[in-house]
């Protein structure tokens, strides 16, 4: 199509191949035509890009929790058209989003993307719809799912846009990464490749940029500089550190945390002492090793070497977990998951907020699968409201928002802690009241200094590394004195295959089965069989299973709960294959 002359009034002609089709004489129609052949422009760059990272026919996928995972040869049109979406969201919000291409504690084979909203925070829910519909779009109905986004957001595609990107050390993830590059470009955004940082460092850079430097200066070496220096303000309020309580040996899961922990020290000015073993040198990413390991498999990682009473900690793939562990003196395993690292947390920052005249709501969020004896402790003994959220970093961060500080972890390590506006500035108020006490402004120091040091934007295993040695060092705690807060309930994890996962559905934050009848009841009369016992089942997210969870007062009794309430399941869900049996 093209147009004859004319504007204003003038006589417009309307040619396609040379044949004139119409004449209009209306400005504003001129307009309308001039934008859509805009458009016209701007989706042919995508088309033709798009034919460079074709999807396989058939292929179907799903943005979960932790956005899309694979292996990596499947995602090279997921990544385009991730950075088609990144750029829509752009120009809807009118602020930097990030793509983050890694698979977090997947194989090594493994691929994934994670899209960043404004704050740092997860992607809003109903993009991740749209993220869905988009990877799933065939070849010749990509353009019409991508309009269909546009129209439902009435996305403004003359805003600029502006994606950050950055990736992990995968062998897939540079090439990964130049797909989703491919995708911003043929929306005409502007980009910026970080390329390898960690997803912390990622969402930590987003908000930097989106709140213009308020939060940290959009830089890796602003992300070292502003934890660092928080960092040794608070160690520097506990002299009494040796150079045996500054050492510590990090597992780095072959991964981008281990890279980035190196790039680092030198910013510790040497208030921490690190022996990094899975460097990334030789092994292989999450092979033996990492936090998702040392989490199931409960024992320390290949090439950690522990004698008893040592720290040692375990990120994963892309350093958005972490957890301890130490071996005691009769060389028996500990681990000290996201329960004992929240609760940890926790406490340190309630027995603060009185010392620094400070009246703000603290509480740590939890899932159902934390630990019986985690909430009874910070209930009972702490006197720290607890509340239970949906499995998933985004429900529980969603529910942290709530407070005026929300503690929270998962177990597997994945959490952060964050601090309403409000609370961040009756801190810093009280921090450089001269007419306060001088405990109660160094208190308040403590607290500032507390603030800075943690990533509030996601989970960051090297954020939250340093503010668990920095708490350890002001209360003046061995690692076994941490772990004897209280004693975890003996507990056990199984799987049921049912025919349909979907009969399952929970309420109480997925802590009371609703469906199918009867289910929920027979959990509670197997419950009371046992002492500090309790038990739930949930709906797998990705396949047709039920993931059962059981606690008691004894390995026995949780095990044998555990296969009994797994047996209901079997029987009133559908059940499929072989029945359960019980645990030898």
């Amino acid at each position: 199509m093209d147009l004859g002359s004319g504007k204003n009034g003038k006589q417009i002609i309307i040619r396609r191949n040379g044949i004139i089709q119409n004449t209009v004489h209306d400005a504003c129609i001129y307009d309308e035509i001039e934008t859509q052949l805009r458009d016209m422009a701007q989706f042919k760059e995508v088309v033709q890009r798009s034919s460079l990272h074709p999807k396989p026919v058939g292929l179907v996928l799903q943005y979960g929790t932790a956005g899309f995972r694979t292996k990596a040869q499947d995602l090279d049109h997921v990544m385009f058209r991730m950075g088609l979406l990144a750029v829509l969201r752009s120009k809807k919000t009118k602020s930097t989003i990030g793509i983050m291409v890694t698979a977090s504690h997947n194989p090594e084979e493994d691929n994934g993307v994670k899209l960043v909203d404004p704050l740092g925070e997860m992607l809003a829910p109903s993009w991740e719809e749209y993220s869905t519909q988009l990877a799933n779009a065939e070849e010749q109905g990509l353009l019409t799912a991508l309009k269909d986004v546009i129209e439902k957001e009435a996305v403004n595609m003359q805003q600029e846009a502006c994606v950050v990107v950055g990736r992990d050390t995968r062998p897939s993830s540079e090439k990964l990464s130049q797909a989703v590059l491919d995708g911003v470009m043929s929306l005409g955004g502007k980009y910026h490749d970080y390329g390898l940082v960690t997803t912390p460092q990622l969402h930590f850079m987003v908000c930097c940029r989106n709140t213009h430097g308020l939060y940290g200066t959009a830089s890796v070496e602003g992300y070292y500089q502003k934890v660092s220096q928080a960092f040794v303000e608070l160690t520097k309020q506990a002299p009494n550190r040796t150079d045996d309580h500054k050492h510590l040996k990090v597992d780095g899961a072959n991964g981008i945390g281990a890279l980035k922990l190196k790039e680092m020290e030198g910013f510790l000015q040497k208030e921490l002492l690190v022996s990094l073993y899975n460097d990334g040198s030789s092994g292989k990413l999450n092979y033996l090793c990492g936090a998702d390991f040392v989490k199931v498999q409960q024992k320390s990682p290949q090439g950690i070497e522990m004698l008893a009473g040592e720290r040692c900690c375990s990120f994963d793939g892309d350093a958005d977990r972490i957890v301890y562990y130490y071996n005691d003196d009769a060389g028996h395993f500990h681990l000290l998951d996201g329960d004992k690292i929240a609760t940890l947390i926790g406490t340190f920052l309630k027995e603060l907020l009185p010392k620094a005249g400070l009246d703000l709501q603290i509480a740590v969020v939890q899932t159902a699968y934390a630990n019986g004896s985690s909430t009874r402790y910070l209930e009972e003994t702490m006197k720290v409201q607890v509340h239970c959220a949906k499995t998933g970093v985004k429900h529980l961060h969603h529910k942290a928002q709530e407070f005026d500080i929300g503690v929270y972890f998962e177990a597997n390590g994945h959490g952060t802690v964050l601090f309403s506006k409000g609370a961040e500035e009756k801190i810093k108020q009280q921090a450089q009241n001269e007419n306060a006490a001088d405990e109660k402004r160094k208190a308040a120091k403590i607290l500032e200094s507390t603030i800075n040091l943690i990533n509030q934007t996601v989970g960051d295993a090297i954020s939250d590394m340093l503010v668990i040695e920095a708490v350890l060092a002001l209360k003046g705690l061995a690692v076994h004195h941490w772990d004897a807060m209280y004693t975890d309930l003996p507990n056990r994890q199984l799987k049921v295959k049912v025919a349909d996962r979907r009969v399952i559905e929970t309420a109480d934050a997925e802590r009371c089965a609703v469906s199918p009848p009867g289910l929920q009841e027979a959990i509670n009369a197997l419950v009371k069989k046992y002492s500090l016992s309790r038990a739930f089942v949930r709906p797998s997210g990705t396949e047709d299973v039920v993931r059962v969870y059981a606690e008691a007062d004894t390995q026995g009794n949780a095990d044998t709960l555990a296969y009994e309430v797994s047996l209901a399941v079997y029987q009133l869900a559908g059940g499929v294959g072989e029945e359960p049996k019980p645990l030898q």
